[in-house]
């Protein structure tokens, strides 16, 4: 069949969540827009069940290998099962179906290794369920990276939020404030400015991408005075990246990088922790921002918000960031494969 003709494989994510909801709404936006194929890893019932709680008339099918979802897409909803679920009630998480959100993720890692799957799509799950079943990496960034690196050298995964108005990438991601100043280093700033913008050439056609350095203290240390972060780590990184060929201006305050005309400046802002990166993403972008990982050997995306238990079953989940994440997803897929 080729690539081309594949789907891209979705991830169940936590089914209690607004997962089966986007998932069941953006297959039903397939007759008003353009949405790529994809197959659902994951349970029919479930999504049957969500389907009638939502008032939706969706046929699902379920297949037992990837490649027969695309010549389904039109006509149902692709499902390829994954074993062991059980009953799910909507807004209430259960531990109990951990193993099987884990299987959805691994098998649809597992497809685009084999190319049965253009790209991974992930539904969003819940950390803290997720680590009460003792999971031990801080995310889904980080877990596809072990999966992705399980057979090689280990991989340096970066998290991209991606929209039409603004991309940025959080240089450290989940981890308490406290630890920032102590974890930032110039080698993980320069390696997530060179994937950046690696990823900006290969997956979104900027020839020369120009990269926005934050700083991380307020207006940027001035001088050292409110910190030497800048000094010491931040602008060290800057200057290494200048000295491969890399576009890169910083260390810039961030309370003035955000702006529309700052924006205009920039293809992509690189900033030094979750919040500083975030916030004004999903100010400028909530519905539609895309979260791209970024560093991995295939494409994967997923929306920009979580699991929202308390939206689950009672359709008030907008689909809009879902789509929006399949088709970004497709899109880089195809600038990967030399096809846009």
């Amino acid at each position: 069949m080729g690539l081309a003709g594949c789907p891209l494989a979705l991830t169940l994510g936590d089914p209690a969540g607004i997962g089966p909801d986007i998932t069941l709404l953006a297959w039903t936006a397939r007759t008003r827009e353009t949405i790529p194929p994809f197959v659902l890893i994951g349970d029919a019932a479930v999504l049957a069940e969500r389907a009638r709680a939502l008032g939706l008339t969706v046929p699902i099918g379920e297949v037992s290998e990837a490649s027969a979802a695309t010549g389904l897409f039109p006509q149902a909803l692709p499902v390829l099962p994954v074993a062991g679920l059980g009953p799910v009630m909507a807004g209430r998480p259960e531990e109990a179906a951990v193993p099987a959100v884990k299987q959805s993720i691994e098998r649809a890692v597992s497809l685009v290794q084999k190319g049965a799957a253009r790209a991974v799509v992930t539904n969003p799950i819940s950390k803290a369920v997720l680590y009460g079943a003792g999971f031990p990496f801080p995310g889904h960034t980080e877990y596809l990276a072990a999966l992705a690196s399980a057979k090689g050298a280990p991989l340096h995964p970066v998290m991209m939020l991606a929209s039409s108005t603004l991309k940025v990438v959080p240089v450290t991601i989940h981890i308490p404030f406290k630890d920032v100043p102590r974890l930032l280093t110039r080698d993980l700033i320069l390696a997530n400015i060179e994937i950046t913008a690696s990823g900006l050439r290969r997956y979104f056609g900027f020839k020369r991408p120009r990269l926005a350095v934050s700083g991380l203290n307020p207006h940027a240390g001035e001088e050292g005075r409110l910190g030497r972060e800048e000094i010491d780590i931040i602008m060290p990184a800057i200057e290494a990246a200048r000295a491969k060929g890399l576009d890169v201006s910083g260390p810039h305050p961030a309370d003035t990088l955000f702006h529309a005309s700052a924006r205009s400046t920039y293809d992509a802002a690189i900033c030094m922790y979750h919040d500083q990166a975030l916030v004004p993403f999903k100010t400028l972008a909530f519905e539609e921002g895309v979260n791209v990982t970024l560093g991995l050997p295939f494409v994967r995306t997923s929306p920009d918000h979580g699991t929202a238990f308390r939206l689950a079953g009672t359709g008030k989940a907008s689909p809009r960031s879902l789509i929006e994440a399949l088709r970004l997803a497709s899109a880089m897929s195809e600038k990967a494969e030399g096809r846009a």
